[in-house]
């Protein structure tokens, strides 16, 4: 039975070195499209987290799960429709390219609407 990990590093080590790689290049567009947010595991996976959390990601057999919420994946429907979802969910598949600039932009988004929603409290 697998523990869950202490933190984002620990919980990337615990990878084979090309899954690895694909989990420290997400891990580092999210952090240059939210330099605000912050690191933590919730639900076993990284998180990162900007006045609740911002967005999650999770590498699994052959794919990697990556979850902006319902509204992030509402946003780019068109966009994301090439790929596997689910409710706030989408899967990229480990054998094709991440698509880093769309992480990118999704993150952008779910920052703005986490100020946004910041505001309104």
């Amino acid at each position: 039975m697998k523990t869950t990990a202490p933190d984002i590093d620990a919980y990337i080590a615990d990878f084979p070195e090309d899954v690895q790689a694909i989990l420290r290049q997400i891990r580092a567009t999210i952090h240059q499209a939210a330099p605000d947010a912050t690191e933590d595991i919730k639900y076993a996976i990284p998180t990162f987290v900007l006045n609740g959390n911002l967005v999650h990601f999770a590498a699994f057999k052959n794919h990697i799960g990556f979850y902006p919420t319902p509204t992030g994946i509402e946003e780019f429907e068109q966009e994301l429709s090439v790929y596997k979802q689910g409710k706030g969910s989408v899967q990229f598949p480990l054998d094709q390219p991440m698509p880093l600039d769309l992480i990118t932009r999704i993150v952008k988004y779910r920052v703005k609407q986490s100020r946004e929603n910041k505001k309104k409290q």
